[in-house]
Order: C-alpha cells, then structure tokens, then sequence
C-alpha cells in the first residue's frame, strides 16, 4: 500500500519514522538525484540540498530521497539517537509530520575512507517532467534495506541468519534483502524491469551468489554497483537499494 504526499508530488510505501521504504513520482513529474563529488557533513548537505532545490524553482517538499554515508555502524540506541536529529530538518521542511516521513533513505558506512561524521552522498527531489517519454513507468527511488525482518524486536531477534556468514548465512541474507526489493517494488506496480540503477553494500564476498540470487532475477538489468560498505546498524551484512531516476547529476 502506498500513500500520496501531495505537496512533494510523489507517493510512498510507509515504514517508520526514520524514513520511507520507497518514494515514486506523480504523473507529468520526473526525479532529479544529486551526488555531491564529495561527502558533505550533514547540516552543510542539507542546507546545498536546500539551495539547489529552490534553484531549480521546487518547493522544498519536493525532497524525496538521500543516500548519507556514516563513520562505521550504529549500536540500536546510538541509531535512534541519530534518526531522531535527522528528521529535524524533515520537519522544518514540511515534510515530516512526527510521525510519518515520506522521504526513502539509504545511509550506510564505507569500511575505508569513511568520513567523520554522517554524510550526504546524494538526494533526490521531484520536479515536472522536462520532456515527453514513451514510457508511462513512474520514476522511482526504494530505500535500502538490508536482511532484518520488519516487525516488533531487536536487531539481533530480526536479523535473517544472525552473526552467520558461511556460504550458506551469505546466501540467505542476500535472498532476503533482494526479495525486499522485490516487495517494494510491487507496492508500486513495478519490477526489476523498471529500475535504471541497482546498488548493493556489504564488505563480504556475495559473488558465489550474485547470478543465482540477482542476475536470473533481473535485479542487474543495468548492471549493478557495488558500495564496499557496510549497513547502518551492527551486525547487519548486506544492504541494496534501487532507483528510476530521470535526470542524475554530480556537484
């Protein structure tokens, strides 16, 4: 199920506070995703992320995705504590209610060169589309997700084989964490066939299971770009997240 965010002109699958599982244009609009050249502190990205919207002639409800990068992975406390910062700026923004954010998130943490503090490393805002396309798929970003099964409980009761990375552990977390994708992309009528970008986090090993889990699947339909990072969250091994994005562009 989906609910639509009219005054950024998108729709979105509910999940939690923090963020949304996914978030898909209106008709007659297209997304724009924005990668900084280098990761920008918080605050600052917010605030560039800010100026380039109203540029652009959009309202600041328009922000619809962000792809942060963290210095290494959140104890469950230290993760709330840092969720609850940044929906600040959400909520200044028009965005986020208190309780519900419509706005999909990535936020994972390079295991080299990782910054200092929680980082941009791209957002996405909606805008009307610039020119007409054959295609009437909506342009769409889903989340990340990685294998913790959604619910009540604590990382360690959610996590899909906990603490186990044999072949066997691997193969099951990246199952899981693809079949999320798959699930969000149903609740917005779509599939792998739509997706112009795919990406995947993790520091292990996946390629013993990368045709049999992504490629037979159709998840690597534009190939698939691998982030040597991990998941926000400790002992989470295996995130993805992916996209239809219109226009992409670096500052």
């Amino acid at each position: 199920m989906t609910r639509d965010f009219a005054a950024g002109d998108y729709r979105f699958i509910p999940a939690v506070f923090q963020y949304s599982s996914g978030a898909a244009a209106f008709s007659g609009f297209e997304i724009e995703r924005v990668r900084f050249d280098r990761l920008t502190p918080l605050a600052e990205g917010f605030e560039q992320a800010a100026k380039y919207i109203q540029a652009a002639g959009r309202p600041l409800t328009s922000f619809c995705a962000c792809e942060l990068r963290s210095p290494s992975a959140f104890s469950e406390a230290g993760f709330l504590a840092f969720n609850q910062h940044y929906v600040k700026t959400l909520a200044e923004w028009g965005i986020f209610d208190g309780t519900t954010n419509p706005v999909a998130r990535s936020n994972v943490c390079p295991e080299i060169d990782p910054p200092t503090e929680p980082s941009f490393y791209a957002f996405s805002f909606t805008r009307p589309r610039q020119r007409e396309s054959a295609s009437t798929t909506p342009d769409f970003v889903v989340a990340g997700g990685a294998e913790a099964r959604g619910g009540p409980g604590s990382y360690p009761e959610r996590i899909v084989r906990y603490r186990d990375l044999s072949p066997g552990g691997l193969k099951d977390k990246v199952g899981f964490t693809v079949r999320e994708m798959e699930s969000r992309l149903a609740a917005f009528g779509l599939g792998w066939r739509d997706t112009t970008a795919v990406q995947a986090y993790t520091v292990h090993d996946f390629h013993p299971v990368i045709v049999g889990e992504l490629v037979r699947r159709g998840a690597a339909r534009s190939g698939l770009t691998w982030h040597f990072a991990r998941p926000p969250v400790i002992d989470l091994e295996f995130e993805m997240d992916c996209r239809r994005v219109t226009r992409e562009t670096v500052v």
